[in-house]
């Protein structure tokens, strides 16, 4: 990742057929997707440039509709950091991932006078767990301050940081209680990292 990637990744939300050209050339068996035409599932959310992403290089535990530009940065973000973060501090690659959903239409913390949430455009993703080849479980909740199982550990505070170089705001167990439970990913351009 560059500045320039970083760039890059924020252009795609105003250019789909760009986006898309982007996953149609990954390597096989890399991301499976189904391309949505722009809808609107809730009044005052519309969709534009999404996909419903049933798998990557991991299973995830449902499939669900997600910005394209998302796509493309989790993409990189696991192909560059996270299955390396894994094999590092767990001794095995991440084989399935469960999440709580991506899109909400909503404003942040459901405050009827705050901005709205990036889960209003499917722009954001919660990750709660992972689970690994070999059986391993690690969850956001359980192992962030577990000290008894360092490996784990590790793993979650590397990832929570390393995801940092590619989704615009990343939050975790020590942004607020909200969070205790899982990694919020998303393509806003804020760049907070908590």
């Amino acid at each position: 990742m560059t500045p320039v990637t970083g760039w890059k990744l924020t252009r795609l939300k105003d250019q789909p057929e760009q986006c898309l050209g982007v996953l149609q050339a990954a390597p096989e068996g890399a991301v499976d997707y189904l391309a949505l035409e722009d809808y609107t599932p809730v009044a005052s959310c519309p969709l534009t440039n999404v996909v419903r992403l049933q798998s990557t290089g991991v299973e995830f535990s449902s499939p669900f509709t997600v910005s394209c530009p998302w796509t493309v940065s989790w993409l990189m973000f696991e192909r560059q950091q996270l299955q390396s973060l894994a094999r590092t501090h767990l001794g095995s690659e991440v084989a399935s991932i469960q999440h709580y959903g991506s899109f909400a239409c909503r404003n942040i913390y459901n405050r009827e006078r705050a901005r709205r949430s990036e889960h209003a455009t499917a722009s954001a993703v919660d990750i709660a767990a992972f689970r690994t080849e070999d059986g391993q479980s690690v969850s956001v909740l359980k192992d962030w301050s577990n000290h008894s199982e360092q490996g784990k550990r590790r793993f979650l505070r590397e990832t929570h940081a390393a995801a940092c170089d590619y989704f615009g705001t990343v939050l975790g167990p020590d942004y607020n209680q909200p969070h205790e439970n899982h990694f919020h990913l998303d393509t806003s351009t804020f760049g907070l990292c908590h």
